[in-house]
């Protein structure tokens, strides 16, 4: 039996053009990574150079409105970003953040969000789990089964 793919989601189509394009400037993305608990960013991105970025990305005016948490992702970054549409109202996005305009397969930055460099500490807790993360992301793809077996080991 084939399963058929399961269509994305408007906001994980933005992540994707997002991770896509980020790529090309040799940064790499989690989608849906827990930088602690209670906090799940949609695009957690390590750059070359071990730069921290959280992009959160947002389908519509609703969507953005019902985001409360957004604020606490700010200490778990070097550069906190919004990923919209191009019809998406960006004068509703709070200044001193970055935008990025993204649809499925691309996305630009618009305005650079500003640089709060991590704590040392912070930054290394944080190159830990995003390589947790994606190591175990990977062993999931490749056997799948062994991963339930230890789910609290997912982060």
């Amino acid at each position: 039996m084939t399963l058929a793919p399961v269509p994305l989601m408007p906001g994980q189509l933005l992540a994707r053009g997002v991770a896509r394009a980020l790529l090309g400037f040799d940064f790499v993305s989690l989608p849906e990574f827990v930088p602690a608990p209670g906090l799940r960013v949609d695009l957690m991105c390590l750059g070359p150079k071990g730069e921290v970025w959280v992009v959160e990305c947002k389908s519509g005016r609703a969507d953005f409105m019902a985001d409360s948490k957004w604020q606490g992702y700010l200490e778990w970054c070097d550069r906190f970003f919004w990923a919209v549409d191009g019809a998406f109202p960006t004068e509703l996005l709070p200044d001193g953040t970055g935008v990025i305009l993204a649809d499925g397969y691309g996305a630009e930055i618009v305005r650079m969000g500003p640089e709060a460099a991590l704590p040392a500490a912070r930054r290394k807790a944080m190159l830990r789990a995003f390589a947790r993360g994606a190591g175990l992301r990977l062993q999931a793809l490749r056997d799948p089964g062994v991963i339930s077996l230890v789910s609290s080991a997912l982060p």
